[in-house]
């Protein structure tokens, strides 16, 4: 089933605990936390307390993106409060599978992230390791940015790549200015997580979070 995914980083920080509880109210239980180390990407972003905070919120399921260099450190440092999914960059790892051994060491769930200049061939070897592969549609850092159209030939591999495997349990993510045009862009690849910023559900155009995940869903 297909789900709509807040990125809760480009919420209003002043009213975090109402902007969940409207993003709750609008069927959207799925928060995409960025953690931003201000060198793999030139922004810094989300920190443990407020991850630990989150997990508070039992109806809430948490993907930690880890858009940082040396995630090791990371996973260690996000680890221990069993977020659901920690996901981290093919690009920033020689030895992808220690990462993916230790986030499954804290019991949580494995998610692989690819930058749209990155080839998919990158994680096809850990394909059969992970739960989530997050696909960027922007490069990571910053909201605001241009949906990037080669990804859709990625998304096309990465489908026909899961159809063969059978390896349909994995999450397919896609993240980056995901609204209307983007979703309809998207519709014949696996795609089963939007994750939504300004460019949709945190865009300040009068409309309530219910409204605009449920346009959205008709897209479905």
């Amino acid at each position: 089933m297909k789900k709509l995914v807040a990125s809760i980083m480009t919420a209003d920080q002043m009213n975090i605990g109402k902007e969940v509880q409207d993003c709750l109210e609008a069927g959207i239980d799925w928060l995409h936390c960025d953690v931003m180390d201000g060198v793999f990407v030139d922004n810094l972003a989300m920190g443990p307390y407020q991850i630990e905070s989150l997990l508070k919120v039992e109806e809430l399921t948490l993907d930690i993106h880890l858009a940082t260099v040396t995630p090791e450190r990371y996973i260690k440092l996000f680890g221990p409060l069993k977020p659901h999914y920690i996901t981290f960059h093919i690009e920033t790892v020689a030895n992808p599978q220690a990462c993916i051994d230790l986030i499954r060491s804290y019991g949580c769930k494995v998610g692989l992230a690819i930058s749209p200049q990155t080839s998919f061939k990158a994680v096809i070897p850990y394909m059969d390791q992970i739960d989530l592969l997050l696909v960027m549609t922007v490069n990571p850092g910053f909201a605001g940015q241009q949906f990037n159209m080669d990804v859709l030939d990625k998304l096309k591999l990465i489908t026909e790549y899961i159809d063969t495997h059978e390896l349909k349990h994995i999450l397919i993510e896609v993240d980056g200015n995901i609204y209307e045009k983007t979703i309809e862009l998207m519709k014949d690849f696996k795609v089963d997580l939007y994750v939504l910023g300004t460019s949709a559900l945190f865009k300040d155009d009068g409309k309530s979070y219910l409204e605009k995940a449920d346009t959205l869903r008709e897209l479905f």
